[in-house]
Parts: structure tokens; sequence; C-alpha cells
């Protein structure tokens, strides 16, 4: 059983920690704590991960956001995978940053990258991880927000998320969407919630 697992960003220096390389961050995790190293290929860079009899491709693409279509759509063919072994990881203004929801299907939500790889393979018939970035950000500025470095808080919630992360695309992996879906979206919710509320307390 193989899968694709693209993890969306832009490429090069200055895209580095931003908020809409989150993508390209849960991944490079994965790949560090399993000791695979990502290497350039065509449209994009990758690595492959075993775990439990599966194996897991990795795709970084190296197309920029925009275009991540063009990636998703030739390793999907490469591979010979239909679009149910595909799990895209996201950037999602739509959440609070840190908050975790896995989706098995559905329209963009204004992700340009999403937008691109809907369009490419005609729906939007593939799971994808949706990792909220926020959404605090003056009218006009939802570039600047998603292009921009992440703050010193953001950086230590992303990596008290990373292990979550992986292990809701290892799952995705071994028992499929759905229960993947319902086991840990409520987690990742409980998570976001204990973290407001230890927020709250610092702050008073």
């Amino acid at each position: 059983m193989k899968y694709l697992i693209t993890g969306l960003g832009n490429i090069g220096d200055d895209y580095l920690n931003t908020r809409h390389n989150i993508g390209f961050a849960i991944l490079d995790a994965w790949a560090r704590a399993s000791n695979v190293v990502f290497e350039d290929r065509r449209y994009g860079a990758v690595t492959e991960i075993k775990y439990r009899g599966r194996t897991f491709r990795l795709l970084k693409p190296s197309t920029f956001v925009n275009r991540s279509g063009n990636a998703v759509n030739y390793w999907l063919k490469k591979e010979k995978l239909g679009q149910e072994r595909l799990l895209v990881v996201v950037d999602d203004i739509s959440l609070p940053f840190g908050l975790m929801k896995l989706k098995s299907k559905g329209g963009d939500g204004g992700h340009n990258g999403l937008s691109h790889i809907n369009m490419i393979l005609g729906n939007g018939n593939y799971s994808r991880l949706r990792f909220g970035i926020g959404n605090d950000f003056p009218t006009g500025m939802q570039v600047n927000h998603v292009l921009g470095k992440l703050s010193q808080e953001e950086e230590k919630i992303l990596e008290d998320r990373l292990d979550l992360a992986i292990n809701i695309i290892k799952s995705f992996g071994t028992i499929g969407t759905e229960l993947t879906m319902t086991r840990y979206n409520k987690e990742a919710k409980s998570l976001d919630n204990d973290a407001a509320k230890q927020r709250g307390s610092e702050d008073r």
C-alpha cells in the first residue's frame, strides 16, 4: 500500500519559517525523525518512509504553492495512485494557529495551492490535513500574513504539534481518513482548547 503525502509550501530561503510553508515543515520533521533525506526530483523534493507495511511517498513541490497541482498530478500518475491515496498538508487561515483538522474532501477555502490542485485534478476529492495559521491580520493584508515569518510563540506551538501531525498522517495511511477524523480531530481540538486556557492564564 502506497500513499502520496504532499506538503504545500514555497521553495527558497526567503520562504523558510513562513506560515505558508507549514506543509513543508511537517514533512521535514517526519523525515528527520525517520532518518531519511529529500532528493530533488521532477516537480519537487521527494523521499520515502515505510510504516506498518505502508509506503509513504513524501513530496514537497518545487512549483511554488500556486502551481502545486502540476506536482501532485505528476506524482500521482508516476506512482500509479488514485486520489484516495493522496493527502495534502496545507496551511489554513480559517483555523486558529496550531489547530489541525483532517478532511476527506472539499473546496479550496481560498487557498491558491488547493485551488490549483482542484483545477488540475478536476475535483477536490482527496484528503487534506489543514493546519491553522489564524487570521489575525488587517483587511487586505492576507498575503503579508501567510508569507510572514512565524513568531516565537507560533514556532513553539508548531513544535508542540509536530508529533500529532505526523501521527495523523500515519493514521490516514493505516486506518483511513474517516476513522482518523473520528480519532484525531477531537484530540486536536482538545489540545487547542488547553493551549487557549493556558494563554489566558498567562495573560492575567
